[in-house]
């Protein structure tokens, strides 16, 4: 990435749990919107540990002056950084080289959580994707290119096979979770089309479609990360 990267993170032992933030981009989100305070339970009782990572959304997709292919190529080194540095770090940190890392994320998040389990799925087994846009081209105002094509799920999933394509129905699972109310317009779409996507490919995922009263917000997902992660987390 050419520059540090902060990195927030908490607990002991347990599930590492890799949380990439919204467009804010921001490594300590969790805490400021009390994500990390629901889930304090089972920090505390060593069933999860949490890194909150930053992101560089700001350079490759909401800076929309800045010359496309640029973008995407900013996005492509940050992919780099969590395959080659992120992850090994977290195992290296975890005492275990090849354990298993679950991801989450909120809103812009959620992409990047169903793309690296997508693309590093024997590290990134389990994926909770809260409220997201799995078509990334929303963010690029149309502009296409093979770097798009390469990180963007909705297009190249339909395209998966082979050996990549084993790779991920051995290892991975992903969860895509979102509410029907409001700001959810666009979410409730892609959240569908991914899952659709995935199942004709024989990848394991979870589509849960919440009511109509279930916004794009932080108290939603609080409840949606305890439904979800519960289960995981109390098999540890």
């Amino acid at each position: 990435m050419g520059r540090r990267v902060h990195i927030w993170k908490y607990g002991t032992f347990g599930l590492p749990l890799l949380v990439f933030p919204s467009a804010a981009g921001m490594a300590h989100e969790w805490e400021a919107h009390g994500m990390i305070d629901a889930m304090s339970d089972w920090i505390e009782s060593a069933k999860v540990k949490v890194y909150c990572v930053e992101s560089n959304v700001a350079e490759a997709w909401t800076r929309k002056d800045s010359d496309p292919n640029w973008r995407i190529e900013r996005h492509e080194a940050y992919e780099a950084f969590v395959q080659n540095e992120l992850i090994p770090y977290i195992r290296e940190d975890c005492r275990t080289p090849d354990i298993a890392i679950g991801a989450t994320g909120t809103s812009m998040g959620a992409f990047y959580a169903a793309n690296f389990a997508l693309k590093a799925p024997e590290a990134i087994r389990w994926a909770l994707c809260l409220s997201g846009r799995y078509d990334i081209t929303w963010m690029t105002d149309g502009f296409n290119s093979d770097g798009v094509y390469r990180t963007n799920p909705i297009a190249y999933v339909p395209n998966l096979d082979g050996e990549r394509l084993e790779r991920i129905r051995k290892n991975t699972h992903l969860v895509l979770v979102c509410g029907r109310g409001k700001w959810e317009d666009g979410n409730i779409e892609d959240t569908e089309r991914l899952g659709a996507l995935l199942t004709t490919k024989g990848i394991s995922n979870q589509v849960d479609l919440w009511g109509y009263d279930v916004a794009h917000e932080w108290e939603w997902w609080k409840r949606q990360v305890r439904y979800h992660l519960g289960p995981v987390v109390g098999n540890q």
